[in-house]
């Protein structure tokens, strides 16, 4: 960006410089803006951006996605050691759990005609 300058602060570091009096925002012209209906100048690097980002806001909706698959939450017991096992794999261990047991099922189920 020209002519802008980057700093690094912390969350505590900022809302101590807040506290201090220290913040270069204007939050009173910043609301004032919103509730007059001003929107931010648009630039050669983002023509149209505020209506890109409203219309973007608009198809979003709050919690976790729709699922796409046919997986059903229950409530099961395992055995410590296997939840450990699964657990030291870290992020994603539940997944894989599922990934094994489908693998299993598919392995071991038998067709009938």
């Amino acid at each position: 960006m020209t002519g802008s300058k980057m700093t690094t602060m912390t969350l505590e570091e900022m809302r101590a410089a807040r506290e201090r009096g220290e913040s270069q925002s204007d939050w009173k012209r910043v609301r004032r803006m919103v509730q007059d209906g001003v929107e931010p100048a648009e630039d050669d690097a983002t023509p149209n951006a505020a209506a890109l980002m409203r219309a973007d806001l608009k198809t979003r909706c709050r919690g976790r996605p729709v699922g796409t698959d046919n997986k059903v939450q229950v409530s099961i017991r395992y055995h410590r050691e296997v939840l450990d096992y699964f657990k030291a794999k870290g992020n994603g261990w539940q997944a894989q759990m599922d990934k094994v047991l489908l693998d299993w099922v598919r392995t071991h189920s038998t067709k009938e005609s």
